[in-house]
């Protein structure tokens, strides 16, 4: 390693068990407290974007999911003593690039990855359907009931529907995450 290369501090992506990223960041951030390498290891992130999923109960509920299952992202100083902290993690397979070497993500890169993540707050704002929109209502007495979206109240989190009922349409406001978009 060059003596420059060794001052900085560079991303790099860390392989793991898939299904086990959580628990190696976690053994990691320990380590890295355990080993007083606070100064040369700086950050530990597992990039997750949120989704809005609709439950088998009907109910809408925001989701994390792995931007890169089975790795975590690593901010560093590489040196051989934080390499082997890093490496030497229980649940990590090793630093991916050529032939187990270590090679930087580029902070272009990064960068894009950091900031297009799907926050939950996004995902709880990004509702699946405008006005106008076909819905179907998932619970309650409208169940299975198709209509269309005449008003949304994002501050109320509710839609107002309109059912074609007994022969005329009927407006009936609903919690938005017991509405399906059609």
């Amino acid at each position: 390693m060059r003596e420059d290369e060794t001052k900085v501090a560079r991303w790099y992506l860390v392989h793991t068990y898939s299904g086990k990223e959580q628990k190696v960041l976690n053994e990691l951030k320990d380590r890295i407290k355990g080993y007083g390498l606070e100064d040369r290891i700086l950050e530990v992130l597992l990039p997750v974007d949120y989704y809005s999923v609709v439950d088998k109960k009907g109910k809408r509920k925001i989701k994390p999911v792995k931007v890169f299952p089975g790795y975590i992202l690593v901010k560093m100083i590489m040196d051989d003593e934080s390499w082997y902290v890093v490496r030497n993690t229980p649940g990590v397979l090793g630093f991916v690039g050529p032939t187990g070497k270590p090679t930087p993500i580029s902070e272009e890169e990064i960068k894009k990855i950091i900031e297009e993540r799907v926050t939950e707050e996004k995902a709880k704002e990004k509702l699946h359907f405008d006005i106008n929109d076909r819905v179907r209502i998932l619970v309650g007495p409208f169940k299975n009931m198709e209509g269309v979206v005449e008003a949304i109240d994002e501050e109320k989190g509710t839609a107002r529907v309109v059912l074609k009922m007994f022969g005329r349409e009927m407006p009936v406001e609903i919690q938005s995450e017991y509405i399906q978009k059609v």
